[in-house]
């Protein structure tokens, strides 16, 4: 009788537990209810699980119900968190973004800055959260027993092999049978899908194996010998080597897409002018390193799972890219951003990457702010020194600061934009806030193309924004969409809408480049080297092939170059032969044998030319 008892309540604790946490991941009463009352989603396996969480916390902590001073704050605050998340960036909480939690905590003064009234309740209600917690603590080791030693081993006799059973279901890349009888079925295609179906816990727990990358099944020595039998692009290198910058613009797109919004005069006229097409960002609102990272190497986040991010978990080694081939050919190869040479791992990652120098807030001269943030034109300025005293070719790749968010109401006071919309006061003036900023990352283009437009040297710059900005409840209440985050699955049109920005390849010598339609970030690479004169077995072969049937290559949609759209193309029996080869070589080169890499990327054999330093 006592057994059952104590079974009971465990189970009875454990369920306030599960409903509390999935209250607070949703935010929604009605659809946590909703959770429950279906029998065949695993909420009620979930409350098993965090019972025998309970049993075995308390065997180690030798008091009964003592685990959920542990349990209940970590599983309630990573519910938080991930609630909080969702809501900014539209992507749930996974267990890899804790490798870059230094950056959140880097970047809370900005936050604070937006929603300083919401930073002062979190503040108290984290100090009260935190004294009550060890009040009930101390009032609670005064009170209840301790547990004997017969009954703390029993406990843990119970648990440990049943969590170690829960433990070995979880790897979603192999099937099990087990799984299967619980009704938790892995969603990881569509990872809003697989939180609303599987719970908060059991989903975080899901994604725990992501950093493992499976081999995909043609994957083997003979199926990249038979992509290698295909003929490859030769390497050409054009007699004047021209300079290349590439600028990724932070949070850059055209407001004026918004409907119902006017924004005089125009904050973008020199991109207007110049567009040649449109980045298909494969994130929103953040995760600029994962753009980067296809904007760099040519490989695609569509092959990755979901939610990775292969600045902080897959670049290890010396990795193919633009800089290292450019680097090869005698190029003085440099890397800038105004914002620590830690963040997103970048000082580790650009020197795999080949970049000789990464020019961060660290080595970077003191640059005048516009706002809280390194301003665009002095970033550009100081890029531009660096191009007049070069004594080689170069290839310059900047990743600008001044947009990013949030965009807090006056943080331009000096700005002369007049912004008409039907939307509240607040969100008028972090609209103003944005498109102020996007018209200083305008301007500072138009610096560097007049800049161009004088020198000798052929000159080649891209420059692309790399996610729509993090506006919030402004795309609500222009209708422009119908949440304050993107669609991450959804028609190529809502798509589009949601995920393109604006892209500008242009070179002094032709001009813009036009027709270039909307494309991955994977194609940059493709489109900067054509442009130059280039000629590489991957990067103008191989992507060539690519691109000549696909302008985009997205997680869950492949868009033709006629617009026509493949839907969820991943879970399809068969795959387009060319996309087969494309996951199955970006594998051989991340995390396989690399038998593709002597013939698509020759440089990596090449012993690069003893040239002078760079000044």
């Amino acid at each position: 009788m006592r057994f059952c008892g104590s079974t009971l309540a465990t189970l009875l604790v454990a369920a306030l537990l599960v409903f509390a946490v999935e209250l607070v991941a949703r935010g929604s009463l009605a659809q946590t209810l909703d959770f429950f009352q279906q029998p065949f989603r695993p909420g009620w396996t979930t409350v098993v699980l965090f019972a025998l969480l309970i049993v075995f916390f308390d065997a180690l902590l030798g008091r009964p119900y003592h685990a959920l001073f542990v349990i209940a704050p970590v599983a309630i605050g990573l519910a938080f968190v991930g609630h909080q998340k969702a809501f900014y960036l539209g992507d749930p909480l996974y267990p890899t973004d804790f490798l870059y939690a230094r950056q959140i905590v880097e970047l809370m003064p900005l936050l604070v800055r937006q929603r300083p009234i919401a930073a002062i309740g979190f503040t108290i209600a984290a100090i009260a959260a935190v004294a009550m917690l060890v009040a009930a603590w101390r009032f609670r080791c005064k009170r209840a027993p301790r547990l004997t030693f017969k009954a703390r081993a029993s406990r843990l006799v119970l648990a440990l092999p049943a969590l170690i059973f829960f433990g070995s279901i979880m790897d979603y890349a192999t099937f099990s049978w087990a799984r299967d009888r619980l009704q938790i079925s892995p969603v990881m295609w569509d990872q809003k899908e697989n939180y609303n179906s599987n719970g908060f816990a059991i989903a975080f727990a899901l994604n725990v194996p992501m950093a493992k990358v499976a081999a995909p099944k043609d994957y083997s020595e003979d199926a990249m010998k038979a992509i290698l039998g295909q003929k490859l692009a030769p390497v050409v290198v054009p007699q004047d080597r021209p300079d290349i910058i590439m600028v990724m613009s932070e949070s850059f797109w055209d407001p004026t897409l918004l409907p119902k919004t006017t924004i005089t005069p125009d904050p973008i006229p020199t991109v207007r002018a110049l567009q040649s097409g449109h980045m298909l960002s494969p994130e929103f609102g953040g995760m600029t390193a994962n753009v980067e990272f296809e904007a760099l190497t040519g490989f695609s986040n569509a092959f990755l799972p979901y939610g990775s991010i292969p600045y902080q978990q897959y670049v290890r080694t010396p990795m193919p890219s633009l800089a290292k081939f450019l680097k090869s050919e005698g190029y003085d190869t440099r890397a800038f951003h105004p914002y620590a040479g830690w963040f997103w791992n970048r000082a580790t990652v650009y020197r795999d990457f080949g970049f000789d120098r990464f020019l961060s807030e660290e080595t970077l001269p003191v640059l005048d702010k516009r706002g809280p943030l390194a301003a665009d034109t002095a970033f550009v300025e100081e890029i531009i020194e660096n191009a007049d005293r070069a004594s080689r070719p170069f290839f310059y790749f900047a990743v600008t600061l001044q947009g990013h968010g949030p965009y807090e109401p006056n943080r331009y006071p000096d700005s002369t934009l007049d912004v008409k919309s039907p939307i509240s006061e607040i969100s008028r003036g972090s609209l103003k806030t944005y498109a102020t900023g996007a018209a200083d990352a305008d301007k500072s283009l138009a610096e560097l193309i007049d800049w161009a437009k004088k020198r000798e040297r052929h000159t080649v710059i891209a420059f692309f924004g790399d996610h729509l900005p993090p506006l919030g409840p402004v795309y609500t209440e222009t209708g422009f969409m119908n949440d304050v985050v993107a669609d991450r699955n959804a028609p190529v049109e809502t798509l589009a809408a949601e995920h393109e920005t604006p892209l500008v390849v242009w070179s002094n010598r032709i001009g813009a480049l036009k027709g270039v339609g909307s494309i991955s970030p994977a194609f940059l690479p493709l489109h900067l080297m054509r442009t130059a004169g280039f000629s590489h077995p991957y990067y103008t072969g191989f992507l060539g092939e690519v691109y000549d049937r696909y302008s985009a290559v997205d997680r869950n949609m492949l868009v033709a170059r006629t617009g026509a759209p493949t839907p969820n193309w991943a879970r399809a029996e068969t795959v387009d032969p060319l996309i087969r080869d494309f996951r199955c070589l970006q594998y051989d080169l991340i995390f396989g044998k690399r038998f593709g890499e002597a013939e698509f990327f020759p440089e990596s054999q090449k012993v690069t030319r003893i040239l002078p330093p760079p000044v």
